[in-house]
């Protein structure tokens, strides 16, 4: 696959960086919409967003370098082109987190409303932005046989061509977990429309659902960003799924029935 999308000159767009934008950008309509309901100020949630959007990316970049200092050691100039790959979305995630627990806490919101808040849009990015990984000609799995591919009714012809990478194809990875984000994206909708759905039942189902999807598809990765003889993510998605189905039972143990939209008025946030 091409990963430039247009060039003028020396000039390039790359897919990756589009993709990236895409997912951005329909993140904040979701999240502009879904903080209406909360009566949110929207540059409360402009600012949110960007702010956690930025040390995202940048958390995304610096956990990525660490696992593979290897190849940037030598070139540290390169460390700063990120549009050619290499952000890893467990160190944006971690990074975002951060951010938000600081945001939070500076105008006094609840977190776990805005983690509530933001899943559902976190989720799609994330489907948006493996297609990047796709132009990219990289989060491929094993190498295969093009017959296997085409066993696989759910892979487009055109995935499978792109899955042609050094004289072999590959497990589409990066397509699985588009359609498992995809998949938790509609049910994360469907959950957050129930009449009642309890606080903190959002965020408890994305690190559950997207801790599952990513340890599979992970083991079937052949570029994973490795801990000794442990794959990162995979550690990592053990430990989502630890914390998501703990917020789970603490959720049906709840004796509060405190559903999304009780007390959420942050039109009272004292945004400056």
């Amino acid at each position: 696959m091409n990963p430039i999308m247009f060039q003028i000159g020396n000039f390039s767009i790359r897919w990756y960086s589009v993709l990236i934008l895409i997912g951005v950008i329909t993140s904040y309509i979701l999240l502009e919409k879904e903080g209406k309901k909360y009566n949110a100020p929207k540059d409360f949630i402009f600012n949110l967003l960007f702010w956690v959007v930025i040390f995202g990316l940048i958390g995304a970049r610096i956990y990525y370098v660490i696992f593979k200092w290897s190849d940037y050691s030598h070139n540290l100039l390169n460390i700063f082109k990120f549009w050619e790959g290499g952000l890893a979305i467990h160190g944006g995630i971690i990074a975002g987190l951060i951010t938000l627990v600081l945001y939070c806490k500076k105008y006094n919101v609840k977190l776990i409303k805005m983690t509530d808040m933001m899943v559902v849009p976190l989720i799609l990015a994330q489907a948006i932005g493996r297609w990047g990984n796709f132009f990219n000609s990289e989060a491929y799995g094993n190498a295969t046989t093009l017959a296997t591919l085409k066993s696989h009714y759910i892979i487009p012809k055109f995935v499978i061509d792109g899955m042609y990478i050094e004289g072999a194809y590959h497990e589409p990875t990066f397509y699985y977990e588009f359609l498992w984000c995809i998949l938790g994206f509609i049910l994360l909708l469907l959950i957050r429309n129930r009449k009642k759905t309890k606080l903190g039942t959002l965020t408890a189902f994305y690190l559950t659902w997207y801790g599952i999807g990513r340890f599979f598809v992970e083991s079937l990765r052949t570029d994973s960003l490795m801990l000794g003889g442990f794959k990162m993510a995979q550690i990592i998605s053990i430990v989502y799924i630890i914390i998501g189905i703990s917020l789970l039972i603490i959720n049906i143990n709840k004796k509060e029935k405190e559903d999304l939209y009780k007390d959420t008025n942050l039109s009272l946030v004292k945004f400056k």
